[in-house]
């Protein structure tokens, strides 16, 4: 604000305007910097994803939904995988979700059966898609 008072007081006028757009899990903020045009700066929104195999009923939604990031196991849980491809089978496991997945690990979370798999933003831990979202 004190920006655009001293801008007036100079005889200058300057257009603040702050467009945010979400594609694919990634925030792209685009701001004007003094006189030059509009910059484009991208700041992903980074999501890791886990599952709750005591809850794990095994349909598989996730696995077809997005093979990339959840497979079964021999025991016929699903279980997610690292960014090699490798199964996390550890209790509690979370990977990052890859932005090109986002929105099908979302689906996955939300059509989910058996309630166990969490989404979650990783700066702060809450929850956005599955059975704790939105407490």
């Amino acid at each position: 604000m004190a920006d655009r008072e001293s801008s007036r007081r100079a005889g200058r006028y300057l257009r603040y305007e702050m467009v945010i757009v979400e594609d694919g899990g990634n925030l792209t903020k685009t701001e004007p910097r003094g006189n030059s045009a509009a910059v484009a700066e991208t700041e992903p929104e980074i999501f890791e994803v886990w599952i709750d195999q005591n809850l794990c009923t095994g349909d598989g939604l996730c696995v077809q939904e997005a093979r990339d990031v959840f497979e079964f196991d021999l025991d016929g849980l699903a279980y997610v995988k690292d960014p090699n491809g490798d199964l996390l089978t550890q209790p509690g496991a979370r990977t990052v979700v890859p932005a090109a997945s986002l929105d099908a690990v979302l689906e996955s979370a939300r059509r989910c059966p058996g309630a166990c798999i969490h989404v979650v933003r990783a700066r702060d831990g809450v929850e956005v898609a599955g059975p704790d979202a939105g407490e």
